[in-house]
């Protein structure tokens, strides 16, 4: 039910995307194959979902027998399932961990690794927020780690000429993506964060959560910020707290150019090999990387590069199985650094 409620409230949306997306078919070469049957499952990143139920969005209209089902309980519980064998497609923020590999591997589950795009995880406070325009990554870590609850309560606190507020906070789940990779980039260990903030595996409520209240602060991906910029400001980071470097702000063109650091991160779909090789997730996976692209633009994704879709394609018509990036997260290399990897 939870599915379906999202999948028809977004399709409403995804209603532009026909004119703008829909015009290209399946792609220059690509074949209506309307005779495809089967389901397709998908579940993972929140974060994912909107880009992802996009892609189906558009597969559905050349394919109308096939059922894409898309769920968004977070990358990690959606990572649970996938390395059982229970889902053929997860959506994932973060790479595959250590721990997710050796379950895929003693469960004699193959996978290939596909980035989709790039996302920058936005740190936001609310549209009334009229005094912060820009945290350091130390401040970030000092409001966020574990020692700051019951202790790093106000805004006065991060800095005296803050206001004598308290600071309500929003953040990922522990079953999200986002929630990972935020803790890994900014409090240095993944996983590790106070445990007072309001936190949730849907992206929506942490939106609302922050416009709602002028003392507030939380993070959340570009995807849902971007729509959202009349209710919420995103903050700028300095990364390397250098006289020299100034902060920087969330954008495409920042997350492109490689400066904004640590939080921009590339999104995946991992497909399970087994359902790779029946004709409708194939012919699915294919369509969504043909058209990744375009629809990373016009629902507020970054869009990779033209080499990394292409060597994802590639990837993809081989069955490349494993990860490039070993089961660790990595910030600040070029994704087709990644890309060119021998994954394991």
């Amino acid at each position: 039910m939870r599915t379906a409620i999202r999948q028809s409230a977004f399709g409403v949306v995804l209603g532009l995307l026909a004119a703008a997306v829909g015009g290209c078919g399946g792609g220059g070469d690509a074949k209506p194959s309307s005779r495809l049957q089967g389901k397709v499952e998908i579940d993972g990143s929140s974060t994912v979902y909107r880009l992802s139920m996009g892609a189906y969005e558009q597969f559905r209209e050349e394919n109308p027998d096939v059922l894409v089902t898309v769920a968004y309980k977070g990358t990690g519980a959606g990572f649970a399932d996938f390395v059982q064998g229970k889902l053929d497609i997860v959506d994932a923020s973060r790479p595959i961990s250590e721990k997710e590999m050796e379950k895929a591997k003693a469960a004699g589950v193959e996978y290939v690794e596909l980035p989709v795009a790039f996302d920058a995880l936005t740190v936001a406070v609310s549209a009334q927020n009229d005094w912060a325009s820009d945290m350091t990554v130390a401040e970030l870590k000092r409001l966020w780690e574990p020692a700051a609850k019951g202790t790093v309560m106000k805004w006065s606190q991060i800095r005296a000429a803050w206001p004598d507020k308290e600071i309500k906070l929003y953040g990922a789940g522990p079953d999200s993506g986002t929630f990972d990779y935020f803790t890994e980039a900014i409090v240095g260990k993944k996983g590790s964060i106070r445990s007072d903030a309001t936190a949730t595996e849907d992206d929506n409520i942490i939106v609302q959560g922050i416009a709602g209240d002028k003392y507030a602060l939380g993070y959340v991906g570009y995807a849902y910020y971007e729509p959202n910029q009349d209710k919420l400001k995103a903050l700028k980071i300095d990364w390397k707290e250098d006289d020299d470097v100034l902060a920087i702000e969330p954008s495409p063109e920042t997350v492109k150019t490689g400066k904004y650091n640590p939080l921009s991160r590339p999104l995946f779909i991992y497909v399970n090999k087994k359902s790779a090789e029946r004709p409708e997730t194939k012919a699915f996976v294919e369509f969504y990387l043909a058209h990744a692209k375009e629809l990373s633009g016009l629902l507020k994704y970054v869009p990779l590069t033209d080499p990394a879709y292409e060597m994802g394609t590639s990837r993809f018509a081989r069955l490349q199985v494993g990860t490039g990036f070993g089961g660790k997260m990595e910030f600040g290399l070029p994704l087709e650094e990644i890309l060119k990897r021998e994954p394991k």
